[in-house]
């Protein structure tokens, strides 16, 4: 019997604290500095808040679907990946426009954002609840440049927490793809499964290589074409085969 992955477990992902903090302070440095005049059609703050809302739920999404599909998983993380690159690229526009460079990351400001780690979450009965406190106790280690008047030390304090969940997402998709290498997905399980009840229906043997259900098969080509064999239903990975 097969049972599906819990989806809760993003709430425990620093990318997804991380996330939600560029969203918010990107909903402020938009409503703050985006004024009418440098942004008449409202376009650049659609942009913005939208990348940096992609960045976030696509993690939660990708959570969620995990427990049905590791293959969608993968491309949500990869999309949320992607939505930051997008939004990290905007925030350095904004200092490029005004004759500025991002902090350098051996700079005093910079080593003072790095230096801020996030607090390990421990929930305890309320997920949804205690989620919501631990990630306001961590968005409040960054006010005092999230919430500058200044526009500058905003992006680019922005540029550092983003690359930052970016580095992240790259680590969880790595870590998706040695999982589906090694299991498989939901997919993969309910095709495992339904050659296994087969297998058993047909009294059919192990294989004797690698000891999984085999399955009937009808030789195509060679001498044999046409006849009925035993193959391993692990091929192609495995080629075990039994004469009838």
């Amino acid at each position: 019997m097969t049972t599906l992955d819990t989806t809760a477990g993003y709430r425990l992902l620093d990318s997804w604290v991380l996330a939600s903090i560029v969203q918010f302070a990107t909903f402020r440095f938009c409503e703050k500095f985006l004024t009418r005049k440098l942004d008449p059609t409202g376009r650049q703050y659609d942009q913005m808040t939208q990348a940096a809302r992609s960045g976030k739920v696509n993690i939660v999404e990708g959570s969620a679907r995990s427990a049905t599909s590791k293959e969608t998983e993968m491309k949500l993380t990869d999309v949320a990946r992607a939505s930051l690159n997008e939004l990290v690229s905007d925030y350095e526009d904004w200092l490029l426009r005004r004759g500025l460079v991002p902090w350098h990351m051996k700079s005093v400001e910079a080593k003072a954002v790095f230096e801020v780690w996030l607090d390990r979450p421990i929930y305890k009965d309320d997920w949804v609840f205690d989620s919501c406190v631990h990630l306001l106790k961590q968005q409040s280690k960054f006010d005092r440049w999230l919430h500058s008047d200044d526009s500058v030390v905003m992006a680019n304090c922005l540029i550092i927490l983003i690359r930052r969940t970016i580095k992240m997402l790259i680590g969880q998709l790595q870590m998706q793809i040695e999982t589906f290498g090694e299991k498989g997905g939901f997919r993969e399980k309910l095709t495992q499964i339904r050659t296994e009840a087969k297998a058993i229906k047909e009294n059919a043997p192990t294989c004797p290589i690698c000891e999984k259900p085999m399955t009937l098969r009808k030789a195509t080509t060679g001498k044999n074409k046409g006849k009925e064999f035993w193959g391993c239903s692990g091929y192609p990975e495995c080629k075990g085969t039994i004469n009838i």
